[in-house]
């Protein structure tokens, strides 16, 4: 059974040597037959998608519907976003604001919690745009409310904000797949995620020289995602994969694609069907790398335990039942550092 309270697993970051692998290695499924009314087509990708969630934990989605441009230009209001000076971006620091909104300066992660450094990042982060009425924020909720926003670059708002809807579109298509894939109607899981721990991690990666590299300090330390499923783009490579052999994976962008990892979450659904990948980054590209991260969690007050078609009279459940919103802000607990000094205040 997995700590709530330490999740990542404890795996030796020190070894950044990456073995350079034929992207099929990660395969890759068209999701587009999901888009259409086509129940043969989407039963199709679902089977392909739980395949390959259940092999490798990794795919490359294409036929999401997202143009390129619209990629394009939220890496480019990201770049002038953390241009901007810091001071400015202080003003939304996640550490002020006590809830998991706004920026994150350098040091303000530790993705492996085993391992001593920060990771070599800054982010902002956004979720669910909810009013500022919304009961669940009135009540003190850090997942659910409004986002902040800040001021400069003028078209950060509303890029990031439209990104964050299309790839929200996505993440529920893949839920259908998911749910095909797994032999349970295509809608199982749409009253689990009615109002979903969505998160979109807009992330900047400086340029880490090789002699720079040092194991405790790294982009973002190895890990595993504790969410449902994550959908990733990057404009630089860096993604590396852990293998089952122990070997890290090199995982580049794909053009035209996202990469899309399950989390500790749904492995914990399934039954451990399917599999919650350890993955890292190292960004030794040579250009600064910016990534947007969109973890898709379930309802707060959503249940996890098994899956009726992930266990039988050989399989039995591995792992009890958990509250969602107790694993995710569990996880941000162990992870971030705005939530400790919380918790060290009170």
């Amino acid at each position: 059974m997995h700590d709530l309270q330490a999740n990542t697993r404890n795996l030796d970051r020190h070894d950044q040597a990456a073995r350079r692998l034929d992207f099929s290695e990660i395969p890759q499924v068209d999701i587009a037959g999901l888009r259409g009314g086509d129940p043969a087509a989407a039963a199709a990708v679902g089977a392909a998608l739980a395949e390959a969630m259940e092999t490798v934990g990794f795919v490359y989605v294409t036929g999401h519907g997202m143009p390129g441009s619209q990629l394009d230009a939220t890496f480019e209001a990201m770049a002038r976003y953390f241009e901007r000076p810091e001071a400015e971006k202080a003003g939304l620091d996640i550490h002020k604001l006590a809830r998991h909104r706004g920026y994150v300066p350098f040091e303000g992660l530790h993705a492996d919690p085993h391992e001593g450094g920060a990771d070599l990042q800054e982010a902002f982060e956004l979720g669910l745009e909810l009013p500022a009425d919304d009961p669940d924020y009135l009540a003190g909720n850090m997942m659910y409310g409004p986002n902040v926003w800040p001021e400069r670059p003028a078209e950060f708002r509303p890029v990031l904000s439209s990104y964050l809807d299309g790839v929200h579109a996505i993440g529920r298509l893949l839920f259908h797949g998911i749910a095909l894939g797994l032999g349970l109607p295509k809608d199982w899981f749409d009253d689990k995620i009615g109002k979903p721990m969505i998160q979109l991690r807009a992330i900047h990666y400086p340029q880490q020289p090789p002699r720079e590299v040092d194991g405790r300090h790294i982009g973002i330390g190895a890990h595993s995602d504790y969410e449902c499923f994550t959908i990733l783009a990057a404009s630089q490579p860096g993604l590396q994969v852990r293998n089952r052999r122990g070997e890290w994976i090199d995982a580049p962008p794909l053009p035209g694609a996202f990469i899309i990892n399950i989390g500790d979450c749904m492995e914990r659904w399934t039954n451990g069907r399917l599999v919650s990948t350890v993955h890292r980054v190292i960004n030794r590209s040579g250009a600064e790398r910016y990534s947007l991260a969109f973890f898709f969690g379930a309802d707060y007050e959503a249940t996890i335990e098994c899956l009726p078609t992930c266990q039988g009279p050989d399989n039995p459940p591995k792992y009890p039942p958990v509250k969602a919103g107790d694993w995710t802000t569990s996880n941000i607990k162990a992870a971030y550092t705005y939530r400790a000094s919380e918790d060290a205040r009170r």
